[in-house]
């Protein structure tokens, strides 16, 4: 929570040089608190455990949160049943009038399809057009951080070749207040066959690289007025995740590589390495902290248009 500051100019600005959160006296007397509105768009198989992963980055904060489950109608779940679903989810038809603070949508396993090949995607579409005009901030995950890229700046995506799995040291690239805490090196999950390069993501104007490595690419990018957050990882990730999924693999014949500086050793007999928790943690609670709590109003139906980002401004909240 913030430190409450006086209206002292000069100790306003030496509070920001030293990366101290604070609050305005006079916003700290008049302002009003309600629950945070986060929408999860969940593509992932296992939506269950899915769930958990996320509740479990948002919850680090004393910040309330009010949370809609959302999901795709136009594919049916192999995983997870639908009375479940039905239970415990939204359509777009069902939450399209809503307004949200914040916005993510997860990774998916369809790397092997162009993005018009996936049977969903006009609904995605939908839901990327939804998240301009109805949500102040939103975050994608993986490969939705490339679906996502893809379709508000025309980014494609390439093929690796070859997974690239593991946990990987990352450099920050820019000063954001997403990044706000973090070493200037730190470790993040990654599972995926594609990525965006960063040279074709330093051609577009209105983003920006805030963490990368030449190793594993880049791991994190926004739009200027960081109200788009880009994330090609999985921070929140559990430990045994990345595990579970190469044992999946084996099982399934695909021989695949052991997942990078995971096992101590790089030997799967050893023990798990974590070596990411604290930097996810931080990552997401500067998200929900920074971009959501400290910029949208208490009248969410009131969020206007902020920042000079022209593929995504069409706000008319």
């Amino acid at each position: 929570m913030p430190i409450i500051n006086s209206t002292n100019t000069d100790l306003l600005k030496e509070f920001y040089d030293k990366d101290i959160f604070q609050i305005p006296e006079l916003r700290a007397t008049t302002q009003d608190i309600r629950p945070l509105k986060i929408g999860i768009v969940n593509l992932m198989p296992n939506k269950k455990e899915t769930e958990i992963h996320l509740m479990k980055a948002l919850s680090n904060t004393p910040l309330q949160i009010e949370l809609d489950l959302i999901r795709t109608k136009s594919r049916k779940s192999k995983y997870t049943d639908m009375e479940y679903l039905t239970k415990n989810y939204k359509t777009l038809d069902e939450i399209k009038n809503n307004k949200y603070d914040g916005l993510i949508i997860t990774g998916a396993p369809v790397e092997h399809l162009e993005f018009e090949e996936i049977d969903y995607w006009d609904e995605l579409k939908e839901l990327f057009e939804f998240a301009r005009t109805h949500v102040y901030s939103s975050l994608f995950i993986c490969w939705a951080s490339q679906a996502a890229l893809y379709y508000y700046y025309g980014v494609q995506k390439r093929n690796l070749g070859s997974k690239l799995s593991g946990v990987f040291e990352y450099e920050l690239a820019e000063d954001s207040k997403l990044t706000r805490g973090l070493d200037d090196n730190f470790f993040y999950p990654q599972s995926r066959n594609t990525e965006n390069e960063e040279a074709e993501l330093r051609k577009v104007p209105d983003l920006k690289i805030l963490a990368r490595s030449d190793e594993a690419g880049v791991c994190i990018s926004s739009s200027v007025d960081e109200r788009f957050v880009f994330i090609s990882g999985h921070g929140e990730y559990d430990t045994d995740t990345l595990y579970n999924e190469y044992i999946r693999d084996l099982n399934k014949g695909i021989n695949p590589s052991i997942p990078r500086n995971y096992f101590k050793n790089d030997d799967p007999s050893n023990r798990i390495l974590v070596r990411w928790k604290s930097s996810a943690s931080l990552i997401f609670s500067n998200w929900i902290n920074y971009f959501v709590y400290q910029q949208t109003p208490y009248q969410i139906e009131k969020i206007e248009q902020k920042g000079g980002c022209k593929i995504r401004r069409k706000l008319t909240i």
